[in-house]
């Protein structure tokens, strides 16, 4: 789907210059980036002080849990600790 596409990339470009917009925070520093178009799109990250470490995972509303706790298990991964 074009305009999906498009309407993300809009939102992750502003994301990275610091307009977050609908979020939601779901645990662990993990957070939901809401996307309310067609199936209602989700993309995870994980913001650490000056570094925002997006798509941990993505979906949509009729696999966010599953895509929660793939994001969470994702975020423990030791190279983002750092």
């Amino acid at each position: 789907d074009r305009r999906a596409k498009t309407i993300i990339a809009s939102r992750l470009f502003r994301l990275a210059n610091g307009l977050a917009g609908d979020i939601r925070p779901v645990g662990e520093g993990i957070s939901e980036l809401r996307i309310h178009l067609g199936p209602g799109y989700r993309v995870y990250f994980k913001d650490q002080g000056n570094c925002i470490i997006v798509l941990l995972c993505g979906g949509d509303k009729s696999s966010q849990a599953r895509d929660i706790l793939m994001a969470k298990m994702l975020s423990n991964v030791s190279q983002w600790q750092e």
